[in-house]
Protein backbone atom coordinates (compact mmCIF):
# COMPACT_ATOMS: atom_id res chain seq x y z
CA UNK A 1 0.00 0.00 0.00
CA UNK A 2 1.29 3.45 -0.88
CA UNK A 3 0.37 6.72 0.75
CA UNK A 4 1.75 9.40 3.01
CA UNK A 5 2.84 9.76 6.60
CA UNK A 6 2.33 13.07 8.40
CA UNK A 7 4.69 14.09 11.21
CA UNK A 8 3.47 16.79 13.60
CA UNK A 9 5.40 18.79 16.19
CA UNK A 10 3.01 21.10 17.98
CA UNK A 11 4.35 23.88 20.23
CA UNK A 12 2.92 26.77 22.20
CA UNK A 13 2.81 29.16 19.23
CA UNK A 14 3.60 27.00 16.21
CA UNK A 15 2.64 23.83 14.40
CA UNK A 16 5.53 22.23 12.50
CA UNK A 17 4.98 19.37 10.11
CA UNK A 18 6.66 17.14 7.55
CA UNK A 19 5.03 14.87 5.01
CA UNK A 20 6.69 11.65 3.88
CA UNK A 21 5.75 9.64 0.84
CA UNK A 22 5.62 5.89 1.45
CA UNK A 23 5.59 3.42 -1.41
CA UNK A 24 5.98 -0.32 -1.51
CA UNK A 25 9.73 -0.87 -1.40
CA UNK A 26 11.17 -4.38 -1.14
CA UNK A 27 14.46 -2.94 0.14
CA UNK A 28 12.72 -1.19 3.04
CA UNK A 29 14.14 2.21 2.10
CA UNK A 30 13.33 5.17 4.30
CA UNK A 31 10.21 7.17 3.58
CA UNK A 32 10.87 10.02 1.15
CA UNK A 33 10.02 13.46 2.50
CA UNK A 34 8.26 15.70 0.02
CA UNK A 35 7.02 18.60 2.16
CA UNK A 36 8.14 20.35 5.33
CA UNK A 37 6.60 23.45 6.83
CA UNK A 38 5.09 25.24 9.76
CA UNK A 39 2.35 27.56 10.87
CA UNK A 40 3.85 30.15 13.21
CA UNK A 41 2.28 33.02 15.12
CA UNK A 42 -0.65 31.04 16.47
CA UNK A 43 -3.00 33.11 18.64
CA UNK A 44 -1.44 36.20 17.00
CA UNK A 45 -0.74 36.67 13.28
CA UNK A 46 -0.42 33.22 11.70
CA UNK A 47 2.11 32.57 8.94
CA UNK A 48 2.06 29.42 6.79
CA UNK A 49 5.24 28.39 4.97
CA UNK A 50 5.98 25.13 3.17
CA UNK A 51 9.08 23.84 1.38
CA UNK A 52 9.39 20.83 -0.88
CA UNK A 53 12.10 18.17 -0.60
CA UNK A 54 14.50 20.39 -2.58
CA UNK A 55 14.03 23.28 -0.19
CA UNK A 56 12.01 25.34 -2.66
CA UNK A 57 9.17 27.36 -1.13
CA UNK A 58 5.79 26.14 -2.41
CA UNK A 59 3.54 28.12 -0.02
CA UNK A 60 4.19 31.32 1.92
CA UNK A 61 1.11 33.17 3.13
CA UNK A 62 -1.11 34.14 6.02
CA UNK A 63 -3.91 31.59 6.44
CA UNK A 64 -7.45 32.53 7.40
CA UNK A 65 -8.92 36.02 7.43
CA UNK A 66 -6.48 38.90 7.12
CA UNK A 67 -5.17 39.85 10.56
CA UNK A 68 -7.23 37.20 12.35
CA UNK A 69 -5.66 34.97 14.99
CA UNK A 70 -5.63 31.21 14.50
CA UNK A 71 -5.94 28.76 17.39
CA UNK A 72 -4.19 25.39 17.47
CA UNK A 73 -7.27 23.43 16.41
CA UNK A 74 -8.04 25.81 13.54
CA UNK A 75 -4.39 25.65 12.45
CA UNK A 76 -4.57 21.86 12.28
CA UNK A 77 -7.83 21.98 10.33
CA UNK A 78 -6.24 24.43 7.90
CA UNK A 79 -3.19 22.19 7.50
CA UNK A 80 -5.24 19.02 6.95
CA UNK A 81 -7.38 20.78 4.32
CA UNK A 82 -4.22 21.99 2.56
CA UNK A 83 -2.75 18.49 2.68
CA UNK A 84 -5.90 16.98 1.18
CA UNK A 85 -5.27 19.14 -1.89
CA UNK A 86 -1.50 18.64 -1.89
CA UNK A 87 -1.81 14.84 -1.71
CA UNK A 88 -3.56 14.88 -5.10
CA UNK A 89 -5.49 11.67 -4.55
CA UNK A 90 -2.91 9.88 -2.41
CA UNK A 91 -4.09 8.62 0.96
CA UNK A 92 -2.89 9.73 4.37
CA UNK A 93 -1.80 6.49 6.06
CA UNK A 94 -0.76 7.77 9.47
CA UNK A 95 0.07 10.74 11.65
CA UNK A 96 3.05 10.69 14.00
CA UNK A 97 3.44 13.08 16.91
CA UNK A 98 6.41 14.35 18.86
CA UNK A 99 5.46 14.14 22.55
CA UNK A 100 7.94 15.67 24.99
CA UNK A 101 7.29 13.48 28.02
CA UNK A 102 6.87 9.72 28.11
CA UNK A 103 7.31 9.31 31.85
CA UNK A 104 8.59 5.97 33.13
CA UNK A 105 6.28 3.80 31.02
CA UNK A 106 6.74 4.99 27.43
CA UNK A 107 10.26 3.94 26.45
CA UNK A 108 9.59 3.67 22.72
CA UNK A 109 7.09 4.73 20.02
CA UNK A 110 3.50 3.59 20.56
CA UNK A 111 0.31 3.51 18.57
CA UNK A 112 -2.17 5.89 20.16
CA UNK A 113 -5.44 4.63 21.62
CA UNK A 114 -7.78 6.07 24.23
CA UNK A 115 -6.00 4.38 27.14
CA UNK A 116 -2.53 5.52 26.06
CA UNK A 117 -3.75 9.04 25.40
CA UNK A 118 -5.10 9.14 28.95
CA UNK A 119 -1.69 7.97 30.23
CA UNK A 120 0.04 10.75 28.27
CA UNK A 121 -2.38 13.32 29.64
CA UNK A 122 -1.53 12.18 33.18
CA UNK A 123 2.06 13.33 32.46
CA UNK A 124 1.01 16.95 31.81
CA UNK A 125 2.14 18.06 35.32
CA UNK A 126 5.67 16.87 34.44
CA UNK A 127 5.77 19.06 31.30
CA UNK A 128 2.99 21.63 31.64
CA UNK A 129 4.39 24.01 29.00
CA UNK A 130 4.86 21.35 26.31
CA UNK A 131 2.70 18.27 26.82
CA UNK A 132 -0.75 19.90 26.35
CA UNK A 133 0.31 21.34 22.98
CA UNK A 134 1.80 18.00 21.90
CA UNK A 135 -1.41 16.14 22.70
CA UNK A 136 -3.89 18.66 21.26
CA UNK A 137 -3.49 17.55 17.60
CA UNK A 138 -3.81 13.88 18.62
CA UNK A 139 -7.20 14.60 20.20
CA UNK A 140 -8.26 16.79 17.30
CA UNK A 141 -7.40 14.17 14.65
CA UNK A 142 -9.06 11.48 16.76
CA UNK A 143 -12.30 13.46 16.44
CA UNK A 144 -12.03 14.51 12.81
CA UNK A 145 -10.43 11.32 11.44
CA UNK A 146 -11.17 8.53 13.92
CA UNK A 147 -9.87 5.82 11.58
CA UNK A 148 -6.48 7.46 11.02
CA UNK A 149 -3.50 5.47 12.36
CA UNK A 150 -1.78 7.71 14.95
CA UNK A 151 1.42 7.08 16.88
CA UNK A 152 3.51 9.00 19.40
CA UNK A 153 7.29 9.29 19.78
CA UNK A 154 8.73 10.58 23.05
CA UNK A 155 11.66 12.91 23.68
CA UNK A 156 12.41 11.14 26.95
CA UNK A 157 12.40 7.58 25.59
CA UNK A 158 15.96 7.49 24.23
CA UNK A 159 17.37 8.09 27.71
CA UNK A 160 15.72 5.06 29.34
CA UNK A 161 19.04 3.21 28.95
CA UNK A 162 20.57 5.39 31.67
CA UNK A 163 21.22 3.75 35.03
CA UNK A 164 18.88 4.23 37.96
CA UNK A 165 21.72 5.97 39.81
CA UNK A 166 22.11 8.49 36.98
CA UNK A 167 18.38 9.21 36.98
CA UNK A 168 17.99 9.44 40.74
CA UNK A 169 17.48 12.81 42.46
CA UNK A 170 18.56 13.10 46.09
CA UNK A 171 14.99 13.61 47.28
CA UNK A 172 12.78 11.41 49.51
CA UNK A 173 12.07 8.05 47.94
CA UNK A 174 8.31 8.55 47.79
CA UNK A 175 8.87 11.43 45.35
CA UNK A 176 10.93 9.18 43.08
CA UNK A 177 8.08 6.66 43.23
CA UNK A 178 5.79 9.46 42.04
CA UNK A 179 8.04 10.13 39.04
CA UNK A 180 10.26 12.95 40.33
CA UNK A 181 13.51 11.87 38.70
CA UNK A 182 15.89 12.77 35.89
CA UNK A 183 14.39 12.00 32.47
CA UNK A 184 16.39 13.91 29.87
CA UNK A 185 14.98 15.37 26.65
CA UNK A 186 15.91 15.98 22.98
CA UNK A 187 15.88 12.19 22.71
CA UNK A 188 14.63 12.07 19.12
CA UNK A 189 17.51 14.30 18.07
CA UNK A 190 20.06 12.18 19.92
CA UNK A 191 18.59 9.00 18.46
CA UNK A 192 18.93 10.41 14.96
CA UNK A 193 22.53 11.51 15.56
CA UNK A 194 23.42 8.11 17.07
CA UNK A 195 22.15 6.46 13.90
CA UNK A 196 23.90 8.97 11.64
CA UNK A 197 27.21 8.47 13.44
CA UNK A 198 26.84 4.68 13.23
CA UNK A 199 26.17 4.97 9.48
CA UNK A 200 29.45 6.85 9.07
CA UNK A 201 31.59 4.80 11.45
CA UNK A 202 29.80 1.52 12.06
CA UNK A 203 28.03 0.92 15.35
CA UNK A 204 31.18 -0.36 17.06
CA UNK A 205 33.13 2.66 15.83
CA UNK A 206 30.98 5.23 17.60
CA UNK A 207 32.49 4.41 20.99
CA UNK A 208 32.29 7.21 23.54
CA UNK A 209 30.56 10.25 22.09
CA UNK A 210 29.27 13.52 23.50
CA UNK A 211 26.54 15.08 21.36
CA UNK A 212 25.94 18.80 21.72
CA UNK A 213 22.37 19.65 20.71
CA UNK A 214 22.74 23.43 20.76
CA UNK A 215 19.76 25.52 19.74
CA UNK A 216 17.11 27.69 21.37
CA UNK A 217 16.75 24.66 23.59
CA UNK A 218 20.19 23.25 24.38
CA UNK A 219 21.48 20.08 25.99
CA UNK A 220 24.33 17.58 25.86
CA UNK A 221 24.24 13.80 25.99
CA UNK A 222 26.90 11.18 26.61
CA UNK A 223 26.48 8.12 24.36
CA UNK A 224 28.33 4.83 24.64
CA UNK A 225 27.99 2.71 21.48
CA UNK A 226 24.94 4.74 20.53
CA UNK A 227 23.10 4.45 23.87
CA UNK A 228 22.43 7.26 26.33
CA UNK A 229 24.56 7.16 29.48
CA UNK A 230 23.92 10.67 30.83
CA UNK A 231 22.45 13.98 29.71
CA UNK A 232 22.29 17.55 31.01
CA UNK A 233 18.52 18.00 31.08
CA UNK A 234 16.84 16.37 34.06
CA UNK A 235 13.35 16.39 35.54
CA UNK A 236 12.39 19.20 33.17
CA UNK A 237 13.79 20.85 30.06
CA UNK A 238 14.98 23.76 32.24
CA UNK A 239 18.04 21.93 33.55
CA UNK A 240 21.60 21.89 32.24
CA UNK A 241 22.92 24.45 29.77
CA UNK A 242 21.68 28.04 29.60
CA UNK A 243 19.44 28.32 26.53
CA UNK A 244 17.83 31.04 24.44
CA UNK A 245 15.45 32.14 27.19
CA UNK A 246 15.72 29.27 29.72
CA UNK A 247 18.06 29.47 32.69
CA UNK A 248 19.66 26.02 32.69
CA UNK A 249 21.02 24.50 35.91
CA UNK A 250 20.12 26.65 38.90
CA UNK A 251 20.59 26.39 42.65
CA UNK A 252 17.13 25.47 44.03
CA UNK A 253 17.81 28.01 46.76
CA UNK A 254 17.62 30.76 44.13
CA UNK A 255 14.04 29.70 43.40
CA UNK A 256 13.21 29.74 47.12
CA UNK A 257 14.73 33.22 47.36
CA UNK A 258 12.53 34.47 44.51
CA UNK A 259 9.44 33.00 46.15
CA UNK A 260 10.12 33.85 49.78
CA UNK A 261 12.20 37.03 49.70
CA UNK A 262 11.18 38.66 46.43
CA UNK A 263 7.52 37.72 46.87
CA UNK A 264 7.17 36.37 43.35
CA UNK A 265 4.35 33.97 42.56
CA UNK A 266 4.99 30.50 41.17
CA UNK A 267 3.67 31.67 37.81
CA UNK A 268 6.01 34.68 37.81
CA UNK A 269 8.99 32.47 38.65
CA UNK A 270 8.02 30.06 35.89
CA UNK A 271 7.87 32.91 33.37
CA UNK A 272 11.24 34.21 34.57
CA UNK A 273 12.99 30.84 34.30
CA UNK A 274 11.46 29.74 30.99
CA UNK A 275 11.04 33.00 29.06
CA UNK A 276 13.27 35.74 30.51
CA UNK A 277 16.55 34.01 31.38
CA UNK A 278 19.34 32.27 29.44
CA UNK A 279 21.04 34.23 26.66
CA UNK A 280 18.26 36.81 26.71
CA UNK A 281 18.50 37.34 30.45
CA UNK A 282 22.30 37.64 30.59
CA UNK A 283 22.59 39.87 27.52
CA UNK A 284 19.47 41.95 28.00
CA UNK A 285 19.47 42.10 24.21
CA UNK A 286 18.38 38.86 22.57
CA UNK A 287 18.11 35.12 23.01
CA UNK A 288 19.31 34.59 19.43
CA UNK A 289 22.96 33.53 19.22
CA UNK A 290 23.31 35.12 15.77
CA UNK A 291 22.33 38.52 17.14
CA UNK A 292 24.71 38.19 20.09
CA UNK A 293 27.68 37.19 17.93
CA UNK A 294 27.09 40.23 15.71
CA UNK A 295 26.68 42.62 18.64
CA UNK A 296 29.49 44.84 20.01
CA UNK A 297 27.77 45.16 23.40
CA UNK A 298 29.75 43.77 26.38
CA UNK A 299 26.62 42.12 27.76
CA UNK A 300 26.19 40.19 24.49
CA UNK A 301 29.78 38.96 24.72
CA UNK A 302 29.19 37.93 28.33
CA UNK A 303 26.12 35.89 27.38
CA UNK A 304 28.17 34.01 24.77
CA UNK A 305 30.97 33.53 27.33
CA UNK A 306 28.53 32.01 29.83
CA UNK A 307 27.08 29.69 27.18
CA UNK A 308 30.51 28.43 26.08
CA UNK A 309 31.78 28.13 29.67
CA UNK A 310 28.85 26.01 30.75
CA UNK A 311 29.04 23.82 27.64
CA UNK A 312 32.74 23.12 28.26
CA UNK A 313 32.11 22.40 31.93
CA UNK A 314 29.32 19.93 31.16
CA UNK A 315 31.24 18.20 28.37
CA UNK A 316 34.00 17.58 30.90
CA UNK A 317 31.49 16.04 33.32
CA UNK A 318 29.95 13.81 30.64
CA UNK A 319 33.39 12.70 29.49
CA UNK A 320 34.08 11.59 33.06
CA UNK A 321 30.91 9.48 32.94
CA UNK A 322 32.14 7.86 29.71
CA UNK A 323 35.70 7.35 30.93
CA UNK A 324 37.09 9.22 27.91
CA UNK A 325 36.01 10.77 24.63
CA UNK A 326 36.19 9.42 21.07
CA UNK A 327 33.80 11.78 19.28
CA UNK A 328 32.26 15.21 19.81
CA UNK A 329 29.21 15.97 17.65
CA UNK A 330 27.59 19.38 17.17
CA UNK A 331 23.97 19.64 16.06
CA UNK A 332 20.97 21.98 16.41
CA UNK A 333 20.71 25.57 15.15
CA UNK A 334 23.74 26.90 17.05
CA UNK A 335 25.71 23.66 16.79
CA UNK A 336 25.24 23.48 13.02
CA UNK A 337 25.70 27.16 12.13
CA UNK A 338 27.71 29.05 14.79
CA UNK A 339 31.33 28.34 13.84
CA UNK A 340 32.75 30.75 16.48
CA UNK A 341 30.90 28.92 19.27
CA UNK A 342 32.12 25.53 18.04
CA UNK A 343 35.68 26.87 17.81
CA UNK A 344 35.68 28.24 21.35
CA UNK A 345 34.27 25.04 22.82
CA UNK A 346 36.84 22.91 20.98
CA UNK A 347 39.73 25.16 21.95
CA UNK A 348 38.81 24.81 25.63
CA UNK A 349 38.76 21.00 25.24
CA UNK A 350 42.28 20.68 23.91
CA UNK A 351 43.25 18.83 27.10
CA UNK A 352 40.88 16.05 26.00
CA UNK A 353 42.57 15.69 22.65
CA UNK A 354 40.02 17.80 20.76
CA UNK A 355 41.79 19.59 17.90
CA UNK A 356 40.02 21.72 15.31
CA UNK A 357 40.52 22.08 11.58
CA UNK A 358 39.76 25.82 11.39
CA UNK A 359 39.06 26.07 7.64
CA UNK A 360 36.74 23.05 7.84
CA UNK A 361 34.97 24.60 10.82
CA UNK A 362 34.48 27.91 9.01
CA UNK A 363 33.12 26.03 6.00
CA UNK A 364 30.69 24.07 8.24
CA UNK A 365 32.16 20.81 6.95
CA UNK A 366 30.84 17.54 8.30
CA UNK A 367 34.13 16.59 9.96
CA UNK A 368 35.82 19.61 11.53
CA UNK A 369 38.43 17.82 13.62
CA UNK A 370 42.07 18.04 12.65
CA UNK A 371 42.95 15.10 10.35
CA UNK A 372 44.51 12.37 12.44
CA UNK A 373 43.27 13.97 15.66
CA UNK A 374 42.57 11.74 18.64
CA UNK A 375 38.93 12.88 18.95
CA UNK A 376 36.59 12.99 15.97
CA UNK A 377 34.76 16.32 15.80
CA UNK A 378 31.59 16.38 13.71
CA UNK A 379 28.83 18.70 12.54
CA UNK A 380 25.76 16.60 11.73
CA UNK A 381 22.37 18.24 11.10
CA UNK A 382 19.65 16.62 13.16
CA UNK A 383 16.30 15.57 11.72
CA UNK A 384 13.77 14.70 14.41
CA UNK A 385 10.92 14.56 11.90
CA UNK A 386 12.69 11.89 9.86
CA UNK A 387 13.34 9.93 13.05
CA UNK A 388 9.62 10.01 13.81
CA UNK A 389 8.85 8.98 10.22
CA UNK A 390 11.20 6.01 10.50
CA UNK A 391 9.45 4.92 13.70
CA UNK A 392 6.11 5.40 11.96
CA UNK A 393 7.15 3.18 9.10
CA UNK A 394 8.07 0.47 11.60
CA UNK A 395 4.72 0.91 13.36
CA UNK A 396 2.81 0.63 10.07
CA UNK A 397 4.73 -2.50 9.08
CA UNK A 398 4.12 -4.05 12.48
CA UNK A 399 0.41 -3.34 12.08
CA UNK A 400 0.42 -4.80 8.57
CA UNK A 401 -0.50 -1.47 6.99
CA UNK A 402 2.54 -1.39 4.65
CA UNK A 403 4.92 -4.06 3.39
Amino acid sequence: MSGDLLVLNSGSSSLKFALYEIDRDPDGADALRHFRGQITGLDATPHFRVEDASGDVVEDRHPGDEGAALGHEEALEFLVDWLDEALAGRSLLAAGHRVVHGGQDFVGPVRVNAERLEQMEALVPLAPLHQPHNLAPIRSLSRSRPDLFQFACFDTAFHHTQSRIERRLALPRHLADEGVMRYGFHGLSYEFIAGALATRLGREGTGRAVVAHLGSGASLAALRDGESVATTMGFTALDGLPMSTRCGALDPGAVLFLLQEKGMSAEEVSTLLYEESGLLGVSGISGDMRTLLESSEPSAAEAVDVFVHRAVREIGALTAMLGGLDHLVFTGGIGEHAAPVRARICEALGWLGVTLDRPANQAHAEHIGEPGGRVGVWVIPTDEERMIAQHGLDQLREAGRVS
